[in-house]
């Protein structure tokens, strides 16, 4: 029987350091390339004390994401991967580990306990790991797509990265469980789209909207409103792009960031810096909703077409401007300053169209709700071709960027362009959404609207953690389907959404009164949201809601930015008649590439164990 002492503790930390050492020493055994685009224009921290840093880039010719893992204090290794929704369990992963003796690089999965076991098909390759001035760097590469069950699909939209740090040595791989690991999870969109940058002006002029040095809060979660204006007299300009400026050193706490523009018909707002739910914001600071800039981790730089810019400015437009800073510091550090914030590029030679934003979705009611313990309930709203053929001008518009958004239990949304009765093409689709990751994100190919198409946006939700109906609105346990698509030429058509006829849902709970034991609060004086809370959720109330949904007529707002609806009957209007769905596409398997090795890359160091 072995006592521990001072002496075994002081080996023990001889024998990390040269475990630590071996895993460097991988450079002679592995073959491999850099990638074809280099250096790796897009960064992010993994985890909150900036251990791991990831930068990678995208091929989409080769249909591939190269990876460079950054490790600035290796212990016995790390392991980083992808998952649905960023938990540990069930993803797939890539492994660097050592056993003490040798280091290996292995494709690898967890199962529903956590469990890590060696993929069978090895589809992550290592092309380098080199010690550098910061830590250990690994490169390597992975196929967005590749046909093994327990590999993640890399597609559009966001991504949930999880990483883990190991801090001892493991005799092998199935040995390691992440519930024993120092662990966490990232959101990002890897798949960023291949755009060609336009020409920017020669009058450009630049303007930064950036916190106040302000004293980020020793908790996991604020969000920071600051109130700007603009200078006296500011004439019409155009944004032509926007960059992030985040305060060095704070990478890791700066989640994302809007910049708002507030309601032109109030001529003054107060000035203030603090939470946003804090109680002495002022109650105005509601009215500074108009987005004109929006950032979040990951993202770059944000371009408007050549031919179009967003105006701000002049006659018509308020001068004063809310900016938003989402902190995120779960390791509750006080004591950090932090001035981050979005650089502002604009001009004043005007392009010959102005860029809008314009909402597609659900309108904000209750009378669209989800019910309780449902994991995948879909809502649906539409912008009909009757609204669009009156509101758009002959030439149509041209969406080149989209923000979707939902509240907490938003799993899914996508917008679909139809023509003609028939779906023709994917505006945007995120079928990993997350509500706490929204940002603008640049399509890769703009979307043309004519008049007489149909947009249709649907969202997925999961209330499986709710005993309540969730109905729409605007609180955050309330739910949202939104689609913010920025477009050109601006048309007065600024919001285009449904939600069905409320009398065909007094009918629905008219309805499951008859059909139930329990007795529906139907009453002329209940609200909605009172209605719902009121029903018994069991599969035949949750199917026929559905069912309602499916064919009940819309209510449409086809809305000026007036809040004014344009000129027509727009109550009890036929849901959108769609005879041809889009197919899902074919995924691709890649060919089996002979330098992939069978197992995992093993790399002898020599000697025993000393």
């Amino acid at each position: 029987m072995r006592v521990p002492g001072p002496s075994a503790r002081e080996a023990a930390s001889v024998y990390g350091t040269a475990v630590a050492v071996f895993l460097v020493i991988l450079v002679a055994a592995l073959q491999g390339s850099a990638p074809p685009e280099s250096p790796f224009p897009y960064r992010i921290p993994l985890d909150p004390e900036g251990i791991l840093e990831l930068s990678w880039n995208v091929s989409y010719v080769q249909e591939t994401v190269h990876f460079q893992l950054l490790v600035r204090e290796l212990k016995a290794g790390v392991l980083f991967g992808m998952s649905d929704r960023g938990e540990l369990e069930n993803a797939d992963l890539v492994v660097l580990w050592t056993d003490g003796d040798s280091a290996y690089f292995g494709d690898a999965w967890s199962d529903q306990k956590g469990q890590i076991h060696l993929d069978a098909q090895q589809d992550y390759q290592l092309l380098r790991a080199q010690r550098t001035r910061e830590g250990l760097s690994l490169l390597f590469k992975r196929p967005f797509g590749t046909c093994d069950p327990k590999d993640y699909l890399i597609e559009d939209g966001t991504v949930h990265l999880v990483y883990g740090i190991l801090e001892e040595p493991f005799q092998s791989l199935e040995a390691i469980n992440v519930s024993s690991l120092q662990t966490g999870l990232q959101r990002v969109q890897l798949l960023k789209p291949n755009i060609s940058i336009p020409a920017l002006p020669s009058d450009l002029r630049t303007m930064e909207i950036r916190a106040p040095d302000v004293l980020v809060p020793g908790q996991e979660t604020t969000y920071w409103c600051y109130i700007t204006e603009l200078p006296d007299g500011f004439p019409r300009h155009h944004i032509v792009m926007y960059e992030p400026i985040v305060t060095e050193g704070n990478e890791a706490l700066v989640h994302h960031m809007e910049v708002f523009q507030c309601a032109a018909e109030f001529e003054s707002f107060p000035h203030f810096s603090g939470p946003c739910d804090s109680k002495m914001k002022p109650e105005r600071l509601n009215y500074c909703r108009h987005v004109l800039a929006a950032w979040a981790l990951g993202a770059k730089a944000f371009y408007y077409p050549e031919e179009a810019g967003l105006a701000f400015g002049g006659p018509g437009s308020s001068r004063f401007l809310r900016l938003e800073v989402h902190y995120h510091n779960p390791l509750i550090i006080k004591g950090r300053r932090d001035s981050s914030g979005i650089r502002l590029y604009y001009t004043a030679t005007l392009r010959r169209f102005d860029a809008g934003i314009m909402e597609l979705g659900l309108v904000y009611t209750p009378v669209m709700a989800i019910p309780p313990r449902e994991t995948a309930f879909v809502l649906t709203g539409y912008c009909t071709d009757k609204c669009t053929q009156l509101a758009l001008p002959p030439s149509g518009i041209h969406i080149f960027a989209s923000q979707l958004h939902t509240h907490l239990t938003g799993r899914k949304v996508v917008t679909v362009l139809a023509r003609d009765g028939r779906e023709k093409e994917v505006v945007n689709r995120d079928d990993h959404y997350s509500p706490h990751f929204q940002e603008i994100r640049m399509l890769k190919k703009v979307v043309s609207v004519h008049p007489g198409d149909v947009l249709i946006t649907s969202c997925t939700y999961n209330t499986g953690d709710r005993k309540l109906a969730t109905v729409g609105g605007f609180g955050i346990l309330e739910e949202m389907c939104v689609n913010y698509v920025h477009y050109y030429p601006l048309t007065q058509l600024e919001l285009c959404k449904s939600a069905v006829d409320p009398g065909f849902l007094q009918k629905y709970f008219h309805l499951v009164n008859r059909f139930n034991s329990e007795e529906v609060c139907t009453c002329p004086q209940a609200s909605v949201p009172e209605q719902f809370a009121s029903v018994p959720w069991n599969s035949f109330n949750c199917q026929v809601l559905k069912a309602l949904y499916s064919f009940a007529p819309i209510s449409m707002h086809c809305n000026k930015s007036s809040a004014v609806r344009f000129q027509g009957e727009w109550n009890l209007q036929p849901l959108p008649e769609i005879i041809s769905k889009l197919e899902e596409p074919t995924r691709h398997c890649p060919a089996s590439q002979g330098q992939s090795p069978a197992g995992p890359t093993r790399v002898s160091i020599g000697g025993g164990k000393g």
